[in-house]
């Protein structure tokens, strides 16, 4: 299945003694090219700057899919091409408005964002607030107590977390099912405290949901700073929130994934490595997930101009829909299936353009630990942690139909991610070109070595 890390690492005598000189000066070809020569940040800089943000069913996202054919065109390839997929089409209408007051005191207007997904207000608002400090604790509030309110979930990141990951995951079920719990018990309305690391005033959207069982009622998220506000102005009595928001659904229509393919000499066996083109509708999208489109994209051109020839098929992914429903991933696993494909490895960045630090493996114990083994080569490159992890939401559903297939994702320091991540921030200025380069030449070398060594 996979070739001994004795034969990798060049610890046998014969043909194979210098493998890893001979991986190690290759990856510094990749290196090379990546920082001195590289796309990356001026294909980022167009992406945002000259397309900007790429709500799926946008005019915005479609330009997107065309830009990343023409860039995956002149890159020289095999084969590029547009695969359809059917995606929902939401829209957030008007500019948020929202305003907090405290009996006849003077209002003092939110900085607030509408729920990705989010039915609107139909007008103007209002409702006493009610704060809970955890989406659990719905579940033991009367319902006396909400009926006819406004839930606030006020959950914030846990800052003992050394992963940032770690405090989201542990706060987005708030975000995700708050309005379907809080409207069982009788609320109008809910916000929430957004998704973020800092203390700010910058409001975080994301996806959110409902039951068709359950009566819609609209959700927004605060920024983490007006949400201090509100916790200080309840120790003191109640407090109203109005607020107006204008979103609507417009049904499913047609979009695409953008691929773009380098033939295998040796068989038709498929790596594939790709991020999202879509992004939320406000900000640009630079490192959610500009970023990792243009990491990919440069990891396939700089493969092609080094002249190097895979064994097994490369297949670069521009996936759409991943942030309010993942039918990109689905779609393309699901086609995958179809035309019986052997999809063996799959890759995928969508952790931001900060500085690569090694790759998540989802995989068995055998192909963890021949992950580990294999990277021993990229430590002269500084990437170090190579552990079990989440691989990535576009690439996930290939395991449904690809169970025992390798999958990767790219580990970054994210430390500054959830300062922009889905917010108005998560523009072009704040994406670093050296650790953006670096991102592109791990995901250029780690698709090298498990093309050149996974059977």
């Amino acid at each position: 299945m996979k070739k001994s890390l004795f034969l990798i690492l060049g610890l046998v005598i014969g043909s194979s003694a210098f493998s890893q000189k001979e991986d190690s000066l290759f990856i510094r070809k990749i290196y090379d090219e990546a920082l001195v020569e590289g796309e990356a940040y001026d294909n980022l800089r167009y992406l945002c700057k000259e397309i900007g943000a790429r709500i799926t069913g946008s005019a915005e996202a479609e330009m997107a899919i065309q830009w990343g054919k023409s860039v995956l065109d002149e890159a020289g390839l095999d084969n590029v091409y547009l695969q359809e997929v059917e995606v929902p089409h939401w829209e957030r209408g008007t500019k948020e408005a929202a305003w907090i007051q405290q009996g006849d005191d003077k209002p003092i207007k939110l900085d607030i964002i509408a729920l990705g997904g989010s039915i609107g207000t139909d007008g103007i608002m209002s409702g006493e607030i009610v704060r809970l400090d955890a989406l659990e604790d719905i579940y033991d509030t009367p319902e006396e107590d909400v009926k006819g309110k406004v839930v606030f979930y006020d959950k914030a990141f846990d800052q003992r977390f050394l992963s940032t990951g770690m405090a989201y995951g542990g706060c987005y079920i708030q975000r995700y099912k708050g309005a379907i719990e809080a409207s069982k018990k009788g609320a109008i309305g809910v916000i929430i405290r957004s998704l973020a690391s800092s203390t700010d005033d910058h409001p975080h959207t994301g996806s959110m949901a409902y039951e068709d069982s359950t009566r819609k009622i609209p959700a927004a998220a605060v920024s983490t700073e007006n949400s201090d506000l509100i916790r200080s102005m309840l120790e003191k009595g109640p407090v109203t929130l109005t607020m107006e928001m204008d979103c609507r659904w417009y049904g499913n229509i047609k979009s695409h994934n953008v691929i773009g393919e380098l033939n295998g000499s040796e068989d038709d066996k498929i790596i594939t490595f790709g991020g999202h083109l879509d992004s939320w509708d406000v900000g640009e999208g630079a490192h959610d997930d500009g970023a990792g489109i243009v990491h990919c994209i440069e990891a396939i051109r700089i493969l092609k101009k080094l002249g190097y020839q895979p064994k097994h098929k490369l297949r670069c992914v521009l996936f759409m829909n991943e942030e309010n429903g993942n039918y990109g991933g689905k779609n393309y696993a699901s086609i995958a299936e179809e035309k019986k494909e052997e999809h063996i490895v799959a890759l995928e960045t969508d952790a931001g353009g900060f500085l690569p630090v090694g790759f998540n493996i989802r995989g068995n114990e055998e192909q963890i630990k021949w992950v580990q083994e294999i990277s021993a080569v990229l430590e002269d490159f500084e990437l170090l942690r190579f552990k079990p992890g989440f691989s990535g939401v576009d690439i996930s559903p290939l395991k449904d139909y690809f169970p025992g297939m390798l999958q990767l994702g790219l580990a970054i320091n994210t430390q500054r991610y959830f300062d922009y991540h889905h917010s108005e921030t998560d523009v072009f200025e704040n994406v670093n070109k050296r650790e953006l380069e670096l991102g592109a030449a791990a995901m250029a070398a780690m698709v090298y070595l498990i093309d050149k060594y996974y059977e």
